[in-house]
């Protein structure tokens, strides 16, 4: 059988297991998986190319669920799309700031993140992401650069006081170090944003787990793990026996893909 025939047999397999999910999701979910942007206050209705993306969030620049502006004014802090600042508990270190910057550019640019987007009913946004798998080193590395910063709270999802119009400790808070309030970097990526993200345990370039940043000039390492979960998501809601064998042909794909 030559890799012709193979690859338009994988490729309707796919195809199957696509439309199988979509029909079997429960009523009200996300129903596209693949190139999609988040239903929430700042983001596009769907991705594209943005020439002029600032700064950290450049790596989505040929194909965005942000613009322009909103990928300048989220490296300010605060900034104003959020009034959320960082330097609640006094300046934070600029190598833990980055990553904040980063998640940031990650959660409003990427288009990658639909087989984690979940329905809200929130009044600033309909969707948000939840048990995204973050790659080891970039949880590792968010933690080893902001143990020393300050903050006053584990969970930064909710529970601020915004009676000035910006996010401050709430009454009998403490400035602690973040390795207080995070003893682990497990603890800071799934912690900090209410499960947004949850520890992989696999390394980057393995293509099972989502880099907050990445070289654009290697391409963008995470439209193949959107891949990999959302065939493997529609494999689950298929038969069996048919699941399996997409699951098999996962390694055939990542390879056709390479080449």
């Amino acid at each position: 059988m030559n890799m012709a025939w193979q690859m338009t047999q994988l490729l309707l397999l796919v195809s199957v297991a696509t439309a199988w999910g979509a029909q079997s999701r429960t009523p009200g979910a996300r129903r596209d998986l693949l190139n999609v942007c988040t239903d929430a206050k700042h983001h596009k209705t769907k991705p594209g190319p943005e020439d002029k993306l600032h700064d950290q969030c450049i790596p989505w620049r040929k194909n965005a669920c942000c613009s322009h502006n909103t990928s300048q004014e989220l490296h300010k802090d605060p900034s104003l799309l959020y009034n959320f600042n960082l330097d609640h508990c006094g300046k934070i270190e600029p190598a833990c700031q980055r990553h904040f910057i980063q998640d940031n550019c990650l959660y409003e640019c990427s288009p990658n993140l639909g087989p984690w987007i979940q329905e809200v009913n929130q009044s600033w946004r309909k969707e948000r992401f939840l048990d995204v798998p973050l790659c080891k080193e970039d949880c590792q590395q968010w933690w080893e650069d902001c143990r020393t910063s300050y903050t006053c709270k584990s969970n930064w999802h909710k529970g601020w006081d915004w009676s000035s119009g910006s996010n401050k400790c709430p009454a009998g808070a403490t400035c602690r170090t973040f390795e207080t309030y995070f003893p682990t970097p497990a603890a800071l990526c799934e912690g900090i944003w209410s499960r947004s993200y949850k520890l992989s345990n696999y390394n980057r370039g393995s293509g099972r787990c989502i880099q907050m940043w990445f070289d654009p000039a290697q391409g963008n390492p995470n439209e193949e793990v959107a891949r990999f979960y959302a065939l493997a998501m529609s494999a689950g809601a298929m038969p069996h026996g048919i699941g399996l064998l997409l699951l098999s042909l996962v390694p055939m794909l990542h390879l056709w893909l390479l080449s």
